[in-house]
């Protein structure tokens, strides 16, 4: 989330895909200073890579354009911790370097089902070169230095047709990485036959992208436009943005899936690591109900909540891994508050605080993070509560100073 007293939204118009250079000629676009990418290069300590920045035609579009020059780089293949050891050496702010760092997670997630190899040994071909890197960590500084808190896009995702060239040779379109990480995203084929969604575009779109489907309800700001490199009189290489603010202060309405199983004859100690693989694959929430189960025996009920486009995967996980023979699957709308977490400064140190958002960025109320709390309180030799107040205390006056005027 950003400091802006009005959260901003970003609806995406792929119509012609997503790739990592058109996500920065996008960025670049709504207002991003060319010299925050120009310098991310050298703060990734990339050798013989520059960033150019202009502007581009693609059909009837004028759109911004962003190329990265890697002819003067090695070009080699990256693992995983030589790419976070370049985000963290990079000095970017630390919720930009954790958000890049988890699009390359997944990026290597992909890769590693698709070969069949273990995460440590998995490297990037096409996608773990320099402007991979570059793509990746500027399009999560771009979304952070213009404020945009949450992302959507319009579906179905067009993801072209024919094959594609790369280091194992010719590929099916999607490539076998994107089609992992679109999993559970409503895709098309075609307008065209060739590429159109990159394992980089696809990356980052499911690190950021907090919603799929139609615009929301937004007062518009601006429109933007970031080229793609191919030049394709039959289809405009652009992705197109919408750049918006909330419309009302209200709950925000969405439709999630409830995932529920009954348990008699699993290991009670089992459970909490379970309910963490949930959370930690997609789940919004995870809930667990003691009952009484027939013949008498304890027993238990777990209760999931998913955005619809998880909830098979996460059906899938609690077959595979719990000692249940079926999965209850129901879709029902959601009214909720939006939510942030940040970290306050209160006389004991640090604590991270949960805060519940309208639709209009004003603070409704903020609930400090337990462990936290009891980490200070053992520091300190104080009482939990003493630093919960402390905390509700400096969260309410960094509520107030957000807001300012717009209260």
């Amino acid at each position: 989330m950003s400091a802006r007293a009005t959260p901003r939204i970003l609806h995406l118009l792929a119509t012609a895909g997503v790739s990592g250079d058109m996500w920065l000629g996008l960025l670049l676009d709504l207002g991003l200073d060319a010299a925050e990418l120009e310098s991310l290069p050298d703060r990734l300590g990339l050798e013989g890579v520059a960033v150019r920045c202009g502007r581009a035609r693609r059909g009837a579009f004028d759109a911004a354009r962003v190329e990265v020059d890697t002819a003067g780089a090695a070009g080699h293949g990256r693992h995983l911790d030589e790419i976070e050891r370049r985000i963290d050496a990079a000095g970017l702010p630390q919720a930009v370097a954790d958000r890049a760092k988890d699009a390359f997670m997944r990026l290597f997630a992909a890769e590693a089902r698709v070969h069949g190899s273990p995460l440590e040994r998995t490297h990037l071909h096409e996608a773990g070169a320099d402007d991979a890197l570059v793509d990746v960590c500027g399009t999560m500084l771009g979304l952070a230095r213009l404020g945009i808190d949450e992302v959507s896009c319009a579906v179905p995702l067009p993801v072209g047709g024919g094959t594609v060239r790369a280091e194992h040779g010719e590929l099916p379109v999607p490539a076998p990485a994107t089609a992992e990480l679109l999993a559970g995203i409503e895709i098309r084929g075609g307008p065209v036959e060739r590429e159109l969604v990159t394992p980089t575009g696809a990356a980052i779109l499911r690190t950021v992208v907090d919603r799929w489907g139609a615009a929301p309800e937004m007062t518009l700001e601006a429109t933007g436009r970031g080229a793609g490199t191919a030049d394709d009189p039959a289809l405009p290489n652009v992705l197109t943005g919408l750049l918006g603010t909330p419309l009302r202060r209200v709950p925000r309405d969405e439709r999630v899936t409830v995932l529920e199983t009954t348990l008699d004859d699993m290991l009670p100690q089992d459970v909490p690591v379970l309910v963490e693989r949930l959370l930690a694959e997609g789940a919004l929430d995870a809930v667990v109900i003691p009952l009484q189960m027939k013949k008498g025996r304890p027993g238990f009920r777990l209760e999931a909540l998913a955005a619809p486009e998880r909830a098979e995967a996460l059906a899938r996980l609690l077959l595979e891994e719990t000692t249940t023979l079926g999965v209850r699957l129901r879709d029902e709308r959601r009214l909720a508050w939006d939510r942030d977490t940040v970290s306050v400064d209160t006389p004991f140190g640090p604590v991270r605080v949960k805060r519940a958002r309208d639709a209009g960025g004003r603070a409704l109320r903020a609930q400090p993070e337990f462990e936290d709390c009891a980490e200070r309180a053992r520091e300190t030799g104080t009482t939990p509560e003493a630093v919960r107040r402390a905390a509700r205390d400096a969260a309410e006056r960094a509520g107030d100073d957000d807001q300012g005027d717009d209260r």
